[in-house]
């Protein structure tokens, strides 16, 4: 029987007794299209457990129960903050910062406050969950920790940290435009395009002379590099670009469908 026809009880069930993960998100994510009171009243009292794991089944239903608006969404965020108060396991509290940043559009001053204590948080995936959770906020606290979690030593939270200063925000400070710069040369090739990027989009005018660089090299991989091109909005690349053109004729490391678009963008 397809899960779609399966009460929400017995999704509930399943979740609480499966031995493995290898159902959970698909049971997660048919539960989340439920959004009512019987659902929703189950997963808040799961998410009030005692037990790690139903903790972490109730947080994760109410992440993205319905949309636009979530189901109850100030309820659920209230409750995320009064869980992460007094909760010791890096599990949950990842969890609770996972689902705050599907939620994170309302949140005020105090409660950036409570979420910026995670910044220096020993257990990686905490750090890591807390630059999704303060993403897109137009708020001083959280873009400085934005900046120093893209200083951290691990890839996956110094990309998103640089994705979140570079290009999920409009500020441009020199603060946010040092800590981009930091990472031009960033080991994680990600993190370093985002930076290209977010460089790109403030009309840095040093980056000119690496977008000239990047294009000589560009192969299928750089869309991003033409994403740069194109928010830099430069003409100065079209000529750039249609000698890549002709040169990509017999390469072919790049989709030229790619590069004509980004000489269509530069002549609007």
């Amino acid at each position: 029987m397809s899960r779609k026809k399966w009460t929400s009880e017995k999704i509930f069930t399943r979740l609480l007794n499966n031995k493995t993960q290898k159902t959970f998100w698909e049971n997660i994510r048919e539960l989340r299209k439920r959004p009512n009171k019987k659902v929703y009243n189950r997963a808040f009292k799961l998410a009030k457990s005692e037990s790690e794991k139903e903790k972490i089944i109730g947080i994760y239903v109410l992440a993205q129960l319905g949309f636009n608006p979530r189901f109850q969404q100030e309820k659920t965020v209230d409750l995320y903050f009064k869980l992460l108060k007094n909760e010791k396991s890096p599990k949950v509290i990842s969890a609770i910062l996972s689902s705050i940043s599907h939620n994170n559009e309302n949140l005020n001053e105090n409660q950036i406050s409570k979420l910026i204590k995670f910044k220096t948080h020993s257990f990686v995936n905490v750090r890591f969950q807390l630059t999704l959770a303060i993403s897109c906020l137009e708020n001083e606290k959280a873009i400085k920790t934005l900046i120093e979690l893209s200083n951290d030593k691990d890839s996956d939270t110094r990309n998103w940290a640089t994705f979140g200063i570079g290009t999920q925000i409009e500020d441009d400070t020199k603060e946010i435009r040092i800590a981009l710069w930091n990472r031009i040369t960033d080991k994680d090739e990600i993190t370093r395009l985002e930076a290209i990027l977010g460089l790109a989009k403030r009309k840095d005018r040093k980056i000119k002379e690496i977008l000239k660089t990047e294009l000589k090299n560009i192969d299928e991989n750089g869309s991003m590099i033409l994403e740069s091109i194109e928010s830099f909005n430069d003409k100065d690349f079209i000529k750039l670009l249609e000698n890549k053109i002709i040169e990509n004729k017999k390469s072919k490391k790049v989709n030229e469908d790619w590069l004509l678009e980004t000489i269509n963008k530069l002549n609007e």
